[in-house]
């Protein structure tokens, strides 16, 4: 009775083994099956977008070119107007030479302004940015970027603890938008002159942080925000910021391999600068100033802003895509006891 028992058992075990290779290999199928589709869907959307931008650039360079074409005539008549009333009296010239109008001469550089824009790729402004640079690929609204820098210094035991003592916010062009010294709400220990450049002077006639806070919330709010290790700036503050309008210039690969530095290597905001920038920062002992390291992180930012957010829409688009896909078949229900064999003895 024994010998028929054990190869009942031994069967079992021959069958529950095989059916679970075979569960697996169906399941790894699957999965390739959903890779191959998502690959294909990514292929898709980037063959319409790079078509869609070529027909763009094609309807717009022939508009251009033909304004430039009528400005030209419309000043060469005016020239040859000009030259016939040389030769009459002034009198007679104030009644048939018409004045050229402001509003044609502005109309003339607008459409050579646009004409160099489309050939270069760079946005020309009146006035250069105060940080200095100006972006290649304006792919976010200028007026919803923000950077934002944070100084700590160290309070409880040893200064172990780190809060806010100064936040400085500017804008895409650099420009202050707030820059206050913050008192923090445990006595400080450890001011840390060397890297924040806080003195004890700095915080007699300080903003309470539950006020400060509400200031820098209200600028942050729907915007994206840039800075170097920000996560830290966030932790001082006591935000929580959407992660997908974030840009943290210490995590990006973009900056790295743009220095020729290796891949996973965290670099400083000092080093970067000098490497891309050619600007030194945080220079001396008196410490670091958060608005030139907040310009510092936008002018990284803005090196690499056309391929980093051209990345960043592509991610989510991916995630967009896979969250709209069918669900794979599953094969849970196979491990229901209807396909499971008839000699298997939960008993035994």
């Amino acid at each position: 009775m024994s010998d028929p028992s054990k190869r009942c058992k031994a069967s079992s075990r021959g069958l529950l083994s095989s059916y679970r290779y075979l569960r697996k290999r169906a399941m790894l199928l699957c999965a390739v099956q959903a890779a191959r589709a998502r690959k294909k869907r990514k292929q898709m959307f980037m063959i319409t977008d790079i078509k869609s931008s070529k027909t763009e650039n094609d309807h717009d360079l022939p508009d251009t070119q033909e304004q430039i074409k009528k400005r030209k005539l419309n000043d060469a008549d005016q020239v040859n107007q000009t030259m016939n009333c040389a030769n009459k009296s002034k009198d007679e010239c104030k009644h048939s030479f018409p004045l050229v109008k402001t509003a044609d001469h502005s109309s003339l550089t607008a459409a050579l302004t646009d004409s160099w824009e489309v050939d270069s790729g760079f946005h020309s402004e009146a006035s250069p940015p105060a940080s200095g640079r100006s972006s290649p690929c304006l792919s976010t609204c200028p007026t919803t970027v923000v950077a934002l820098d944070c100084e700590m210094v160290g309070t409880g035991p040893g200064g172990r603890c780190s809060e806010l003592a100064r936040c400085s916010i500017v804008d895409y062009h650099g420009h202050v938008l707030f820059d206050q010294y913050v008192k923090p709400h445990q006595p400080v220990t450890d001011f840390r002159t060397r890297w924040s450049g806080i003195k004890k002077h700095h915080l007699h006639n300080a903003t309470p942080f539950t006020e400060a806070r509400e200031q820098i919330l209200k600028i942050l709010e729907g915007k994206v925000v840039v800075g170097h290790s920000i996560y830290h700036d966030f932790e001082a503050l006591d935000i929580l910021h959407p992660g997908h309008m974030v840009r943290d210039t210490s995590t990006v690969r973009l900056l790295g391999r743009l220095a020729g530095f290796p891949r996973g290597r965290c670099t400083s905001l000092k080093v970067l600068t000098r490497k891309l920038l050619n600007r030194n920062i945080q220079v001396g002992r008196s410490g670091h100033c958060s608005v030139e390291d907040a310009r510092a992180s936008l002018d990284l930012y803005k090196l690499v802003e056309g391929e980093w957010e051209q990345e960043l829409q592509k991610s989510l688009r991916d995630e967009d895509d896979d969250a709209a896909a069918p669900l794979e078949p599953s094969s849970d229900h196979y491990m229901q006891d209807e396909y499971w064999p008839s000699d298997v003895d939960e008993s035994q």
